[in-house]
């Protein structure tokens, strides 16, 4: 579950493979995707919220503008695609991908001090980054967990989707259609090779009812205390 501290290194496919790691994290790794709009970053506030220290967030780095109520350094660490660039470069990440236009990435930095202390570190990226993530063995002392959060599946999964997507008010409709055709892909991806592509697919039709499926399922794995 442990991630090695490593910020050296080459890059290859979007991923960081680190060398010369000086010490590890100690603390658990959990991955939590899904598609735009599912509700990821509330299911995660609230799980943060249940257990006050307990958990560290990865702070991503992207290029993409602030949304009304988002902050720097607690949301996303915004950057410019310069900067973004140059992080790349020095091999800082242990993935990134292109989102929409948008470069997204999760430096190696960030894991570590989201596990520090024996926290239970939360990424909070794409299917494109746990591709990456499961591709990067060798910056990995012990494998992450996997959660793919799924919107409800009536109406059907993409109607619930693009219900969401339309609720927000800020996506012009090129941008929608572009989220739901990406929501599908994604989806697909979840659902193949029997579901196995992640240790949990989490259904978000009720809130308080998904945090605690989830909670409950990161006591079974042992992450949490029963």
């Amino acid at each position: 579950w442990g991630l090695r501290n490593g910020t050296e290194g080459g890059q290859t496919n979007g991923v960081a493979k680190p060398v010369g790691a000086a010490g590890s994290a100690e603390g658990a790794l959990v991955v939590i995707a899904g598609p735009s709009g599912v509700g990821k970053g509330t299911v995660i506030k609230e799980l943060l919220a249940r257990y006050p220290g307990r958990f560290g967030f990865t702070c991503s780095h992207t290029t993409r503008q602030p949304r009304n109520g988002e902050v720097d350094g607690q949301h996303y660490h915004f950057v410019s695609m310069a900067d973004m660039k140059r992080m790349l470069s020095a091999g800082e990440f242990i993935e990134h991908a292109e989102v929409h236009g948008n470069l997204y990435g999760t430096s190696f930095a960030t894991v570590v001090k989201a596990t520090e202390g024996r926290k239970i570190g939360i990424m909070d990226i794409d299917v494109q980054g746990v591709q990456n993530v499961k591709n990067a063995a060798d910056g990995l002392q012990q494998r992450p967990r996997y959660v793919f959060i799924m919107p409800p599946a009536k109406p059907t999964a993409l109607e619930a989707l693009e219900k969401r997507l339309r609720g927000r008010g800020t996506e012009a409709e090129d941008k929608i259609q572009r989220r739901v055709a990406n929501a599908k892909a994604e989806i697909e991806y979840a659902n193949a090779n029997g579901g196995r592509n992640f240790d949990l697919l989490l259904v978000n039709d009720d809130l308080a009812a998904a945090v605690s499926e989830l909670e409950r399922t990161l006591k079974d794995w042992g992450a949490l205390s029963a």
